[in-house]
């Protein structure tokens, strides 16, 4: 009667494990259908709930498969676009924290690297090398690794440590663009224009770079995706004080459809939020 039990009880167990395993790559795949269908969304009230829940979702499944690369990917790539579409215009404090959070989810793939993981307290040149030794495969987990971190930094510019660290994001962004220049809508030349649009010469800006990273990215993507005219008014017409590039880039965004673009309505629909709001400020801005 004791060995039955212990058979009932092992049984159970291994059955307990299995449809757990089953039941998180189930809801693994409900997670990609998911951020899918939320890129489609032009509703950004809806969206911004569905995007805070399935993300607490995302994050009870990695608890559930930890190392698992996919998830992770999804939960970095997650708190960067909900920190940028969400939070940012009204907390920084918590838009640092998501970004951050992000960036760590990203890091935690690219760290199963060891010589990557080594490479991060050493100098660009090592760095370098490290970023090096990852395929074309890594290019999303390189992208929003990056994405977060950058984000995190530019948040936190008056924080010496995190400008320090500068370096290694542009690095990171590209090397994407010499293994994959289409990734995210030319998403590596719309972060580098940014980054060096945002800051006087001085500080490490580059207005000319800017320029050149922002149009090539607007080529890459046919100039549907809206934020980049956001973020290219934002940075680099502000930063060299061109009102008319500025209202230009505004009315581009103001006057297009969402659905220039389907698969990412909810992006252009925030662009759209996100230039009123830059519009709303133009007198204190030049």
């Amino acid at each position: 009667m004791k060995i039955f039990n212990i058979l009932i009880l092992f049984s159970l167990v291994v059955f307990s494990g299995c449809f757990q395993t089953i039941a998180v790559k189930s809801l693994g795949g409900i997670m990609d259908n998911g951020f899918e269908v939320l890129n489609e969304e032009q509703d950004l009230g809806i969206a911004e709930i569905s995007v805070a829940s399935n993300l607490k979702l995302l994050e009870t499944i990695i608890k559930s498969d930890p190392d698992n690369q996919h998830y992770l990917l999804l939960a970095s790539l997650g708190y960067a676009s909900y920190a940028l579409g969400f939070v940012e215009d009204d907390s920084i404090e918590r838009a640092g924290f998501f970004y951050h959070r992000g960036k760590e989810y990203g890091m935690k793939i690219l760290n199963s690297n060891r010589e990557f993981a080594d490479a991060q307290e050493k100098g660009i040149e090592e760095f370098n090398r490290a970023l090096n030794s990852f395929s074309e495969d890594d290019v999303p987990a390189v992208f929003w690794a990056a994405t977060g971190w950058g984000s995190y930094i530019s948040l936190n510019l008056t924080d010496p440590s995190a400008i320090a660290d500068l370096p290694k994001v542009e690095a990171m962004m590209k090397w994407v663009i010499r293994k994959d220049p289409l990734y995210f809508y030319g998403g590596a030349y719309f972060f580098l224009g940014t980054l060096y649009g945002s800051r006087p010469t001085l500080l490490g800006g580059n207005p000319d770079s800017s320029k050149e990273y922002f149009e090539t990215c607007l080529k890459i993507n046919s100039r549907k995706f809206l934020l980049t005219y956001v973020y290219y008014a934002r940075s680099y017409a502000v930063q060299t004080q061109n009102r008319e590039l500025f209202e230009e880039c505004l009315n581009r965004v103001d006057t297009t459809s969402i659905d220039i673009l389907p698969k990412a309505r909810l992006s252009n629909a925030i662009a759209k939020k996100k230039s009123k709001l830059l519009r709303d400020k133009i007198d204190e801005l030049f």
